[in-house]
């Protein structure tokens, strides 16, 4: 499972034109889901994504998380995160879930994130999104459990 996570000043989704999440300062959760994956990864990537200190604390240092920051996620899910790119000049994305697979661990990861206090809006599973967001710094991670 991959969080590409963007701190931002914010972020919104948009589909066929209506926004159907958006938030303030937080994180951008690009989330993949890769074929074996399960529970036990969502909750632990769910864990690192809201524990990871990318935000600046008094003396401007990367010290606290989202959580400590005051700060909200909006994830989405991105299957071309777990594309295969290293050959050719075509993606591959057999190291994908099944999409229904991949719907469950994708809501079952954002439930994760409510159940730990963090207000979490969504894109929607499989639908064409306009993501829209202000990276802050421009600071951008890569997590993969």
């Amino acid at each position: 499972m991959i969080a590409l996570i963007q701190r931002v000043l914010n972020a919104s989704v948009t589909i066929d034109g209506s926004v159907c999440g958006e938030i303030g300062p937080g994180l951008l959760v690009l989330l993949g889901v890769e074929r074996g994956d399960d529970e036990q990864k969502a909750k632990r990537l769910c864990e690192r994504v809201i524990g990871y200190r990318i935000f600046g604390d008094e003396n401007d240092k990367m010290n606290l998380n989202v959580q400590q920051a005051g700060g909200s996620l909006l994830v989405v899910s991105q299957f071309t995160l777990a594309a295969d790119t290293q050959k050719g000049m075509r993606p591959g994305f057999s190291q994908g879930a099944e999409p229904q697979e991949a719907d469950r661990l994708y809501q079952y990861f954002c439930g994760q994130c409510r159940e730990k206090g963090i207000a979490t809006e969504t894109g929607r599973f499989a639908a064409d999104m306009k993501v829209a967001l202000v990276n802050d710094g421009p600071v951008t991670f890569w997590l993969q459990v």
